[in-house]
């Protein structure tokens, strides 16, 4: 049984840190410039080496995007910054376009290249034509069934890798012009302003100022917006595909949901291989994914071409259950107090979850708090205040604390 690489995103140095210790075996990130997340925090080249050195030292791959569909300014810089990259060990990058290609294997011949879900790999030809120029592995396009994948797996040796959860952009590979258009910003050169979340109403040219009750609120209508891909109850239909890499999307994401989801993922994953390819699918696990910032969940286009379920015509807005309160720096054995950084307003008495890599989840009570200085506290309001508190069992540095939201609370 061939066990796919879970892939995971990772817009800074903490995202990666805690993406890798909560089960990825790779992370895919951006540099400065050259990527098509230029809105998130993304890496210095110092930190891409950090990020790179610390993947390697728990035998885990790092992948850098250069993935932009540069203009012929764009180009002076890119040798130097590919020389960069693979100077620093990067075990791939991941490219759009093939004069980014072409200069690649010129400058870093020996450098992998992984093709993006931006060129629009749709039929074995196009991702055969990619393994006879030398790339390692192609990411396919998310508008591929289950059944095309499965057929491109059987004409082609190249390694495939493709989304199986996350966001789903509402234009034809992420080739959008609405932002370009309405902003002056180019999502294909890494700035999209993501006005496919933006409310609208129609307008008819001889009546200006009046809207059009095309609107499934009183707010506007939302008619670009998708649901969210979500894929943990296919997993032995994904894994008998033959993709080689498992993606998760979220450069943008929080550290919560990175965790989160990987997470999950990474258990589903081990479950199925333990079990010799019988899954026993786990609802805690489509729980623990309703935990984190989401849209509705969709298949995308893996059984079906997709319809208007599964798009989100009626709010812009996100789900979750649980609100990250806090993360863990450090554990005392010998007091069973933890040092937590505060991310979200948390006080004594409230009942929350500690989820922490490779092991349960579990429930407890803040029974108390106690500042940098030592003194008892009731509440800790200041944002990244550093606090101790008892815990009820062991932890681990990059633990997290969560809490339901106040309607919900734990059952």
């Amino acid at each position: 049984m061939k066990i796919p690489e879970l892939l995971a995103p990772a817009g800074n140095l903490e995202k990666l840190k805690m993406a890798l210790l909560y089960g990825a075996d790779a992370v895919y990130m951006g540099g400065k410039a050259f990527g098509l997340r230029a809105f998130s925090d993304n890496f210095e080249e110092h930190e891409l080496k950090q990020g790179i050195d610390f993947a390697h030292s728990l035998g885990k791959k790092a992948y850098i995007t250069i993935n932009i569909f540069p203009h012929n300014d764009d180009l002076a810089a890119l040798p130097d910054y590919i020389r960069a990259v693979a100077a620093m060990g990067a075990d791939a990058i991941i490219v759009s376009d093939l004069g980014v290609f072409r200069i690649a294997r010129q400058v870093a011949p020996a450098l992998p290249i992984h093709i993006s879900t931006q060129a629009n790999s749709t039929n074995w030809s196009t991702v055969q034509f990619w393994q006879e120029l030398g790339a390692a592995r192609v990411v396919l396009a998310r508008e591929l069934s289950l059944a095309d994948i499965r057929l491109i797996r059987e004409k082609v040796a190249v390694e495939l890798e493709a989304f199986v959860h996350g966001a789903m952009c509402m234009s034809y590979s992420g080739r959008c012009l609405i932002s370009n258009y309405l902003t002056g910003r180019d999502a294909n050169r890494g700035q999209c302003a993501q006005p496919c979340r933006w409310k609208y109403h129609v307008m008819e040219e001889s009546r200006p100022g009046v809207y059009l009750p095309v609107v499934e609120d009183e707010r506007g209508t939302y008619i670009f917006n998708s649901k969210d891909l979500c894929l943990i109850t296919y997993l032995p239909e994904l894994i008998d595909s033959g993709l080689d890499s498992f993606k998760i999307e979220g450069r943008m994401k929080s550290v919560h949901y990175v965790a989160t989801v990987i997470k999950v993922y990474r258990e589903a994953i081990d479950a199925y291989v333990s079990a010799g390819g019988a899954f026993h699918f786990k609802q805690e696990w489509l729980e623990e994914l309703q935990k984190v910032s989401h849209r509705e969940y969709t298949t995308g286009f893996y059984f079906n071409k997709t319809t208007e379920q599964d798009q989100i015509y009626t709010s812009s807005s996100y789900l979750q259950t649980h609100d990250f309160i806090g993360l863990v720096k450090e554990y005392d054995p010998a007091t069973g107090r933890a040092v937590v950084e505060q991310r979200n307003n948390m006080k004594v008495g409230e009942k929350i979850e500690i989820m922490q890599p490779g092991r349960e989840n579990f429930v407890q009570t803040i029974r108390a708090m106690f500042d940098a200085e030592g003194h008892a506290i009731d509440v800790a309001p200041h944002p990244q205040q550093i606090i101790t508190m008892p815990v009820d069992k062991p932890v681990v540095p990059y633990a997290m604390l969560r809490r339901p939201e106040a309607k919900r609370g734990f059952e």
